[in-house]
């Protein structure tokens, strides 16, 4: 029987802190509208944490985070513009906050870098293809004596 009572207590407990890490901060905000909500949400899921640097001010728990992601519903039901709120998020944090980098000259190796990586993965395959193929294809042009080595081993051979 108290076998059974600290299994159950384990499980109670165990409940109760996932309940707690799965907790919205959303529930915590009361939004004017779902609509707001929504935006809101995905809007901060696009911008990065700049304390965690890896999580979404949605998916942090960092204080940080937390104003951030409160300031951006904040805005959102202020009325505010997503433009509005991104362009006041990258001048105070800079474009690191943004999950999406803008298409600029600075981060153009950031968008072309893959599809280059990818084109020049691509030739080098079949440049190494091509060149497998013509080997194989090509006739072996033996000198004189390797021909004459070759033809002494095969009469060696039938011998």
């Amino acid at each position: 029987m108290a076998k059974l009572l600290k299994l159950v207590g384990a499980a109670t407990v165990a409940l109760v802190l996932a309940t707690n890490a799965f907790a919205s901060p959303i529930d915590t905000y009361q939004f004017k509208s779902e609509a707001n909500e929504q935006r809101a949400v995905s809007l901060a899921t696009s911008l990065r944490c700049p304390q965690c640097q890896n999580q979404n001010l949605v998916d942090s728990n960092s204080p940080v985070a937390r104003d951030l992601r409160l300031e951006v519903y904040k805005m959102v039901d202020g009325g505010k513009s997503d433009a509005d709120i991104i362009k006041f998020m990258t001048s105070r944090y800079g474009e690191f906050v943004l999950y999406m980098p803008r298409v600029e000259t600075k981060t153009y190796i950031l968008w072309g870098g893959p599809i280059a990586l990818f084109v020049i993965g691509l030739l080098v395959v079949v440049f190494f293809v091509r060149r497998q193929r013509g080997d194989v294809t090509k006739p072996v042009q033996l000198s004189e004596d390797d021909q004459r080595q070759l033809d002494e081993l095969l009469k060696r051979d039938k011998q």
